[in-house]
């Protein structure tokens, strides 16, 4: 086999690191997995990559707010340079940008969908706190709903439709994130409940730092998981809105979501107990309703 010529070894180098990447972090639901395409697979996990090095800039630690939105106002500005100019300038992680901007240009993706995540990253350097349901979905529209219109146009999907029920399906994704480390969080000084739906059920944000919650919190909760159910119903068209293999990897994050709901539910809305996260023992049972999904439905 002829080696490849220099500047392909860098794009595939570039591509294996965010590959790389993308395995190293634990999700609800599969990156870059073997369902998806080949060819699809790169794409995916350079835009996977790209999002996991910023929000990284934006998690809490020994820097200060101002010095981790500043990382995020230069990720973003290196992004536009690169995209503009071909150079990929200077500072680390240059094999994310190597692949993103060949992965942009290849699928076409708007760079606008880019800045949006940085948006939302940005946002979390000084908000720690949503009062209803419409600041809290205005912040999932831009550090959620990106992905996956991304992940639809590297399949060669571009229709309004497509993006309403994808958009759906990501806010779900992330909000049953936020419920299940309702406790990690917290201990981060962060509390993504709506305060409108907390205090409508009687709770108060001092009963957070218990064992248990209590519960006027699972009620809390339980409304949460109402809503969040509502929102995967919404958005399950989504999932034979593409073709091939694709169409098992939505619906088996599809489930994978929804999974994470039930045990919820089956905690009694109580993710201090045991944070409900997929298992193994999950696997099976999500492949199967995967293979027979349209002929039993459990929105």
């Amino acid at each position: 086999m002829r080696p490849l010529a220099p500047a392909a070894r860098e794009l595939a180098d570039a591509y294996a690191y965010c590959e790389r990447l993308a395995r190293s972090h634990y999700e609800n639901f599969p990156v870059a997995s073997h369902l998806l395409p080949a060819a699809m697979r790169p794409h995916i996990a350079a835009i996977y990559a790209f999002a996991r090095v910023a929000d990284d800039m934006a998690d809490e630690g020994i820097r200060t707010p101002e010095a981790r939105t500043a990382d995020l106002q230069r990720w973003g500005a290196r992004l536009d340079h690169v995209l503009a100019t071909g150079s990929l300038g200077d500072g680390p992680h240059a094999e994310t940008f190597v692949a993103v901007r060949k992965s942009i240009e290849a699928c076409h993706l708007p760079a606008g969908l880019f800045h949006d995540l940085l948006s939302a990253f940005r946002q979390d350097v000084t908000v720690t706190r949503y009062e209803t349901w419409a600041d809290l979905l205005d912040y999932c529209r831009r550090s959620a709903n990106p992905v996956g219109r991304l992940v639809l146009r590297v399949a060669g999907r571009d229709n309004a439709t497509a993006d309403e029920a994808s958009d759906a399906v990501c806010t779900a994704l992330q909000l049953t994130n936020f419920w299940q480390d309702l406790q990690v969080d917290w201990r981060k000084g962060r509390v993504y409940v709506p305060g409108a739906v907390w205090r409508a059920a009687g709770a108060r944000e001092s009963e957070l730092s218990g064992d248990r919650l209590t519960q006027p919190w699972r009620e809390a909760i339980r409304e949460a998981v109402i809503y969040t159910r509502q929102l995967f119903a919404r958005g399950r068209t989504v999932c034979d809105a593409v073709d091939g293999r694709l169409r098992y990897e939505l619906r088996a994050t599809w489930l994978g979501g929804t999974r994470i709901l039930d045990k919820l539910e089956e905690s009694q809305f109580d993710p201090y107990v045991r944070r409900p996260k997929l298992s193994w023992t999950d696997a099976v049972p999500i492949a199967w309703r995967a293979a027979v999904w349209n002929q039993k439905r459990r929105d």
